[in-house]
């Protein structure tokens, strides 16, 4: 392990600054000259960057039209009725 990082180090003096760190996580990960753990490391520290969360995929249509279906049942002729105003009158 302690070869790995060595390594690493050298190709960071190596790059000179010009390769983004996202850059040399995929290149460290892709060696396989590498220590496997090393690589894998490199991978999970990598993959926030590369795949997009579920959250911010686009919703599909079975999705997008239950909400545009709430948002219609929410006004209008169907929409949920207030509560009457209680006053009380002491007259």
């Amino acid at each position: 392990m302690r070869d790995a990082i060595e390594a690493c180090h050298v190709a960071a003096k190596r790059s000179k600054g010009s390769m983004s760190p996202l850059d040399f996580m995929l290149a460290v990960m892709r060696d396989e000259e590498q220590d496997l753990k090393l690589r894998a490391a490199m991978a999970q520290a990598a993959a926030p960057y590369v795949h997009a969360k579920p959250a911010d995929v686009a919703k599909g249509k079975k999705e997008q039209q239950n909400e545009d279906a709430q948002q219609i049942a929410a006004s209008g002729k169907f929409a949920p009725r207030r509560s009457p105003k209680l006053v009380v009158s002491n007259v």
